[in-house]
């Protein structure tokens, strides 16, 4: 869900299986990671009617609907640590989904997603444990250095600590992705989690944009942007790990920051300077080369 990928990211230290390369496995990946940063961008069309947490609530809100209609969860039958693993789930997501808007608000995409990106690649840098590792994690910070030297007037200091918070809860989000994922039964353990976010953020939505949130054209672009951002891409990714080896499909999900900038480029007209794309291919290095260690025998 990179703003939280929806499909738990797994940019961390995954355990290399011989598995055929499927090519429609790989085109899921690359339609989920367009359809997430696409409708991101759309989000942002949306602050001034609602906000960035007026926005995280209709995001959240609409995915849990919809996924209660469709799933139709279990609420009995799961034990105390079962449950415990459910609100740290929805709790981190709901936070990385908040303050990945609230960063939004103040930097640009293409920006956001990168930095956001350092949160899951310092979790696979740590789970590692490899000599190249503190190399990755200084390729990584270098690379949001350059995102905020080479911007004009210099990157909202305030966007960019908002940014890395999002990247941290997303560390937080992947592992409670994991727990719940092994615990709680097909997908009732998201459709759970996504009603413990609704519950958390719907008041601080409220209260910075109160009736806005109910008016029906509102409602139906925060509707596609619920499914565009969550439904569609969670379920192409869960297809597709079915169809390449997870290591091949965390590499792929490196590439999101490109996505980013491409989309706050298209439909935002958000230009990043020179040096700040050579900030977004350092953590999309940084990344790609964690992945392919982690997926590698010690």
């Amino acid at each position: 869900m990179p703003g939280g990928r929806p499909g738990g990211g797994l940019p961390l230290g995954v355990v290399a299986v011989k598995q055929r390369v499927r090519p429609s496995g790989v085109v899921m990946v690359l339609c989920a990671t367009v359809s997430y940063e696409a409708s991101a961008a759309l989000a942002v069309t949306l602050f001034p009617r609602v906000g960035p947490l007026g926005m995280a609530t209709l995001r959240i809100g609409l995915a849990a609907v919809v996924l209660m209609i469709a799933v139709r969860p279990e609420w009995r039958g799961h034990s105390r640590r079962d449950w415990g693993w459910i609100l740290e789930y929805g709790l981190t997501m709901t936070a990385m989904n908040s303050l990945f808007y609230l960063a939004l608000d103040r930097i640009a995409l293409g920006a956001a997603v990168t930095i956001e990106t350092v949160g899951p690649l310092v979790l696979s840098v740590v789970l590692a444990h490899r000599k190249a590792a503190a190399g990755l994690a200084a390729l990584a910070f270098a690379g949001v250095v350059l995102l905020r030297e080479g911007a004009v007037g210099r990157l909202d200091a305030a966007g960019i600590a908002l940014a890395l918070g999002a990247g941290a809860c997303w560390a937080g989000y992947i592992v409670g992705s994991r727990q719940v994922g092994k615990a709680v039964h097909g997908l009732d353990g998201l459709t759970l989690a996504m009603v413990v976010g609704t519950v958390a953020v719907a008041p601080f939505g409220i209260w910075t944009a109160g009736a806005s949130l109910a008016r029906p054209s509102t409602l139906g672009l925060g509707l596609i942007v619920a499914i565009g951002s969550s439904a569609l891409p969670y379920a192409l990714e869960m297809i597709a790990l079915r169809r390449i080896p997870a290591a091949l499909f965390s590499i792929l999900e490196s590439l999101a920051p490109v996505a980013a900038t491409a989309s706050g480029l298209i439909f935002l007209r958000q230009h990043l300077a020179p040096l700040q794309l050579l900030g977004v291919a350092c953590v999309i290095a940084a990344s790609a080369l964690a992945t392919w260690l982690a997926s590698r025998p010690r």
